[in-house]
């Protein structure tokens, strides 16, 4: 059996978020380790972001239908493998460059050699950095 709740949260910033986490119950592997993993994948594949707070520990214990204790040895274990940092009352937060973030860095890098590329072909048509700001603009705001 599976437990299949989406946790709903707000962030630093007052954003509401949502993670789907799938517990199974029956299973060998204990659910504090089911969530570790889970949230591992998260962070390494971009879903929750460097910078982002997690849930609190009482908030995802509460609707996961765990205890308390159960969240914090799944988040001390995600601090100790560098996936997220404790910063006391303030929570837990995804550190800036998670280990076996592959994907992270490979969108940042994407979106570099793109930021070159439009500036190299501003250059070429003679466009100033303010219309070329503007255009970027323009075209970040489409739908």
């Amino acid at each position: 059996m599976y437990s299949r709740p989406i946790v709903t949260y707000l962030d630093q910033f007052g954003i509401e978020r949502r993670l789907v986490v799938r517990l199974e119950a029956g299973t060998a592997i204990p659910r504090y380790e089911q969530l570790r993993a889970q949230i591992s994948v998260m962070v390494a594949v971009g879903r929750l972001e460097p910078g982002q707070r997690l849930p609190t520990v009482r908030d995802l214990a509460h609707q996961l239908d765990l205890a308390p204790g159960t969240v914090a040895r799944t988040y001390r274990e995600l601090e100790t493998d560098g996936m997220v940092v404790g910063r006391g009352r303030a929570g837990t937060f995804v550190v800036d460059e998670p280990p076996h973030s592959e994907p992270l860095r490979e969108r940042r890098e994407r979106i570099s050699r793109l930021a070159i590329s439009f500036a190299f072909d501003a250059r070429q048509l003679g466009a100033t950095d303010q219309e070329a700001l503007v255009a970027l603009a323009e075209a970040l705001s489409v739908d």
